[in-house]
């Protein structure tokens, strides 16, 4: 991934917000203000325990571009290391499997999700524009859809099969 800036730690933004649920206007990966942006996810999720993946709308902005980092996650098997796309797109998507997923927008829960295991995505790369394929699968690929889906103004509860596969989120000791 090309060179980003030092970032800015942004605070989170919780549901019910309104901009959680607005989808994406498509960027200019090589703005000065779209490369600061994809900074900010990558410093905001290395500070923030457990996460894999942060959205431009879970920073308040309703534009396509999230972060991905699943390095060191137990359910890791294909592993791009940390990375930022913009106006990213599903390409292919195989071998349907339900898991269970929590998200820091959504704090208290976590539900089951159905999601493709094997993903191929395209997206820009922030500061050069360069269009990228990404082909993954397991928890990496499970990662890019529910960031692409947070672009899009979905969250993982409006894809849960229903009431039941909503979860209080267990803390351990």
């Amino acid at each position: 991934m090309p060179e980003l800036p030092p970032g800015t730690v942004r605070e989170v933004v919780r549901a019910p917000a309104e901009i959680l649920a607005t989808a994406g206007a498509e960027v200019d990966p090589t703005d000065p203000a779209t490369v600061a942006l994809a900074a900010d996810l990558l410093a905001t999720q290395a500070v923030s325990p457990g996460c894999v993946g942060l959205a431009a709308q879970q920073v308040g902005e309703a534009l396509r571009v999230f972060s991905v980092d699943v390095t060191g996650h137990p359910k890791t098997r294909t592993c791009h290391g940390a990375f930022v796309l913009c106006n990213a797109e599903v390409l292919s998507a195989s071998r349907k499997g339900k898991g269970r997923e929590g998200c820091m927008s959504v704090p208290d829960l976590t539900g089951d999700v159905a999601r493709a295991r094997r993903l191929t995505v395209r997206g820009q790369l922030p500061v050069t524009g360069e269009w990228v394929e990404i082909e993954t699968d397991a928890f990496e690929a499970v990662c890019l859809q529910h960031e692409i889906d947070h672009t899009e103004g979905l969250l993982f509860l409006d894809r849960v099969v229903g009431p039941q596969a909503v979860h209080r989120r267990q803390t351990y000791l």
